[in-house]
C-alpha cells in the first residue's frame, strides 16, 4: 500500500441493505482513531443513489452511485439480499471494471453471489454463510466452495463467512496492508482478538452431550504459550499444563480453537516475528530463536509459505524505520 496517499475503500450496498454488514467494513475502514494515522477512507454508494432501506426497518441516505467504484482502492460488498437474487447488468459491469483497473474486490458474507455472478471468482476457493455454502455451489458449479473457513483472500480478490468473519477479513486485509502491528492496535480499539486465521472453522462444534462431560477452556494455555513462543511447545508440554492426555489434549483443542496446536503455534509464532521485525531491528536469527522458528533459514521457509516474502522483504515493507521515512517523505 503507497505511503504517499490514503487508500479508498468504497462499500457496494444493495436493498434491504444489513447495517451490520455495512458496520463490520465501515468500523475497520471508516473510523477515526485518534491515536492511530489515518490510512483509509471510506465510501458507501449504490445503484441509485437516495433513501436505502435496510433489514432493521430504517433507511440509509446513500449519496453516491456507481461511479464510486471508479475511485475506489478497494471494493466491499457487505452481504446481498435476498442471497443469490438478481444483479443488475450495470453494478457487475462496474465491478469487473474496477476489478480490471486493479481495485480489490471484498464480500462479506452473501456478497459472494455478486463476486461470483460477475465472474470473479471462477475457478477459485471461495466461502459464504455456512447456511449459503451449497446454493452457492449448487449456483456456479465453477467456483470452489469451501464451508469451513472464516475467509479466502486471493490478493485480488477475497471472500468471508458470516457477518463476525467479514470483520475477520477486514483486519486480515489490515494486515496485509499496513502490517500486524497496526492491525493490532484497530483490533484492540474494538476490543477484539488481534488475528483469526482464516482456515479456522465457522462455527463452534455442537455442546458435547449430556453425560460425556463438558470441556474446560483452553484459553489459560493458550495464554501461557503466547508468553513462551521461544521454548519447546510441544503437543506433550501443552497438554501436560491443561492437565490432559496429549490425545485428548489435541481433541479438544481442535474443537474448541477450530486449528490443530501445530497449526495455531505456528501461526503465533509467525505473528510474533512479524511484529519483532516491524518494531525492532533485530537480526533475523535472533528474531527466529525469539519466537521459536530455530533458525533464520527455518524463519525464512515459513515466512515464504504463509506470506509470499521475505523476513527481509517484510521489514523493509513495515518496519518503523520505513514507516517513518514514509510519513517524512509525504
Amino acid at each position: 500500500m503507497p505511503a504517499s496517499r490514503q487508500h479508498h475503500v468504497v462499500a457496494l450496498l444493495n436493498e434491504p441493505q444489513s447495517p451490520f454488514e455495512l458496520a463490520c467494513a465501515a468500523e475497520v475502514f471508516g473510523s477515526v482513531r485518534p491515536d492511530l494515522p489515518a490510512h483509509y477512507t471510506f465510501e458507501v454508494c449504490t445503484r441509485r443513489p437516495g433513501p436505502l432501506p435496510t433489514t432493521v426497518g430504517h433507511a440509509l441516505l446513500v449519496e453516491s452511485g456507481l461511479d464510486a467504484l471508479r475511485r475506489a482502492d478497494t471494493v466491499i460488498v457487505p452481504g446481498w439480499q435476498p442471497a443469490g437474487g438478481p444483479v443488475p447488468d450495470d453494478v457487475l459491469d462496474a465491478l469487473r471494471a474496477a476489478h480490471r483497473r486493479g481495485a480489490r474486490i471484498v464480500s462479506i458474507c452473501t456478497g459472494a453471489f455478486v463476486l461470483a455472478r460477475a465472474g470473479l471468482l471462477v475457478g477459485r476457493r471461495a466461502t459464504t454463510h455456512w447456511r449459503r455454502s451449497g446454493q452457492l455451489a449448487d449456483a456456479f458449479p465453477e467456483v470452489t466452495v469451501v464451508e469451513d473457513v472464516l475467509y479466502v483472500d486471493h490478493g485480488d480478490v477475497a471472500t468471508s463467512a458470516g457477518s463476525g468473519a467479514g470483520i475477520d477479513l477486514c483486519l486480515h486485509l489490515v494486515r496485509s496492508d499496513l502490517g500486524s502491528s497496526y492491525a493490532s492496535q484497530v483490533a484492540r480499539s474494538m476490543v477484539l482478538p488481534p488475528h483469526r486465521e482464516g482456515s479456522q472453522l465457522q462455527y463452534a462444534a455442537p455442546p458435547t452431550p449430556t453425560g460425556q462431560g463438558t470441556d474446560v477452556s483452553l484459553a489459560p494455555v493458550l495464554e501461557w504459550a503466547l508468553t513462551r513462543l521461544g521454548t519447546d511447545l510441544s503437543v506433550a508440554r501443552l497438554a501436560g499444563h491443561a492437565g490432559l492426555s496429549p490425545r485428548t489434549f489435541a481433541r479438544r483443542f481442535a474443537r474448541q480453537v477450530g486449528v490443530s496446536p501445530g497449526q495455531w503455534l505456528l501461526q503465533q509464532r509467525i505473528d510474533a516475528a512479524r511484529s519483532l521485525l516491524e518494531r525492532t531491528d533485530l537480526p533475523v536469527e535472533t528474531v527466529a530463536a525469539r519466537v521459536g522458528l530455530s533458525s533464520a533459514v527455518n524463519l525464512r521457509r515459513r515466512f515464504r509459505t504463509a506470506l509470499g516474502t521475505t523476513p527481509g522483504s517484510y521489514r523493509r515493507l513495515f518496519g518503523e524505520a520505513a514507516t517513518a521515512k514514509g510519513e517524512a517523505d509525504r
